[in-house]
Parts: structure tokens; sequence; C-alpha cells
């Protein structure tokens, strides 16, 4: 079992920078691939970003890359997703999540997800 707590959502305005937390506790946690995902309202969730533990190496969804940052410590177990540049269209729910399958992109890989941190981009 992994627990995610996400925390750092706000209210924000376009061009702004905002970081998101994961908490991650659990066993076995380096054996899991982060990801972040959210969901606009309205809409499906999508893929964000993924990190691997062991060497922090990052993947990025096309409408993200250049101005998203994730990032993890593993002293304190804890991913995070640096968000600069903010877009209105980056108004989403914002979520944590671990998978098996490193670097995965697909929803459906991820076994645990956190609560959701709302992140509001306004114009």
């Amino acid at each position: 079992q992994v627990q995610l707590v996400e925390s750092g959502g706000g209210g924000v305005q376009a061009g702004d920078s905002l970081s998101l937390s994961c908490a991650v506790a659990g066993r076995n946690v380096s054996t899991y691939s982060m990801g972040w995902f959210r969901q606009a309202p309205g809409k499906e969730r999508e893929f964000v970003a993924a990190i691997r533990w062991i060497g922090g190496f990052a993947n990025y969804a096309d409408s993200v890359k250049g101005r998203f940052t994730a990032s993890r410590d593993m002293a304190t177990a804890t991913v995070y997703l640096r968000m600069n540049a903010l877009k209105s269209e980056d108004t989403a729910d914002y979520y944590c999540a671990a998978t098996r399958r490193f670097g995965s992109r697909s929803e459906s890989d991820y076994e645990y997800w956190g609560q959701g941190t709302q992140v509001t981009v306004s114009s």
C-alpha cells in the first residue's frame, strides 16, 4: 500500500508560478514511478508528468513541457511539480499517483492516487 497526499494548490494569476508537493508513504516507495495528472472541469483526467525515484528521470506532456518541472526528494519521499508561466488552461485538480510501470502516461497504469489539490489560474 502507498499513501499519497498532495498540497500546494491555490489561486494565481496567469504568468505566475506555483509548486505542488506530494508526500509519499508506504513500503518500497522507490520501486514506484510517480506521476502527476490533472482534471479540468468537464474534462477527462490527463497526464502531466512522470518521474522516477532512481535517477530522477522525468517526462512531460507536450502542453506543459518547458513550463513544468517534476522533481523528487528521496530523503523525505516527496515529489514536486513546479509550474511556471501558468495559463488559464492549467486550471484543474492536480493528482499525484504511483505506478510500477515506470514513466507511464496512462492513467490506468497507476495503482495509487492522492486526493488531489486544486489549481486555479485567472487571466
